[in-house]
């Protein structure tokens, strides 16, 4: 994967949200929900993580400021917010701005295998919909499935049905639904790039031994789960 060279200066800017460039191909195609808690005010708890961190500091404590790796872009700009703020608690930034930091470097590598095919990661969606239900879907059903909107969708299956990869069909009943399902080719295609996208997410993940990979996917399903509860499905 090719890490992004943008820095942030600010505490709310590069490294908290996708880093400028990145995943040029896909934009206005990307999911909703990176849109975090920043600057909505201090909240609860502030004055004890100031008191640590600030207990830290007066002991001449070198390590890193947040529970991260030293070396990660966001904890940098946890270390300045808490230079010129030493008063809030930086711990929602820490996590969101990590999860914006990692789809932002996910985006810029712009799935090779995917990228190899001529399809985006949206039109992957489209096809492996029609493909994991195994029947016909109206545009509405895929806009339910790939979390999209109904532009968005209308124009993936546009540019998939140029390419012969679904066929839409009319309803016999009502002339206004249309009904779309992927050809042979399309079939064909996602069986054979299915493999090879999971094994180069694999290689991605590698840095994590299969324990914490499924800790973290348990975490993130936790959080998937309250935030469109809280805020409903996301659009993109």
């Amino acid at each position: 994967m090719t890490a992004a060279k943008g820095r942030a200066t600010t505490g709310n800017d590069a490294a908290v949200r996708p880093a400028a460039g990145a995943g040029a191909q896909g934009r206005g195609e990307r999911r909703a929900g990176g849109n975090g808690p920043e600057g909505q005010g201090t909240p609860a708890g502030a004055g004890a993580g100031a008191a640590a961190a600030a207990a830290g500091r007066e002991a001449g404590a070198s390590e890193p400021a947040g529970r991260g790796p030293a070396g990660d872009i966001v904890a940098a700009v946890v270390r300045q917010w808490r230079t010129v703020r030493p008063d809030i608690d930086t711990g929602p930034m820490e996590v969101i701005g990590r999860i914006n930091r990692c789809a932002a470097l996910l985006q810029q590598a712009e799935d090779a295998p995917l990228r190899r095919a001529g399809l985006t990661r949206a039109e992957f969606d489209v096809l492996g919909t029609l493909r994991r239900t195994g029947h016909e879907l109206t545009p509405g059903e895929i806009v339910r499935e790939t979390f999209s909107s109904g532009a968005a969708v209308t124009k993936r299956i546009k540019q998939l049905t140029e390419r012969g990869l679904v066929e839409r069909r009319g309803d016999a009943r009502d002339r206004r639904v249309a009904h779309v399902r992927l050809t042979d080719a399309g079939r064909d295609l996602v069986d054979g790039v299915l493999p090879e996208q999971l094994a180069y997410e694999s290689a991605v993940l590698s840095g994590l031994e299969g324990g914490r990979q499924c800790e973290l996917a348990a975490l993130l399903g936790e959080l998937l789960v309250q935030l469109e509860g809280r805020l409903g499905a996301p659009r993109r």
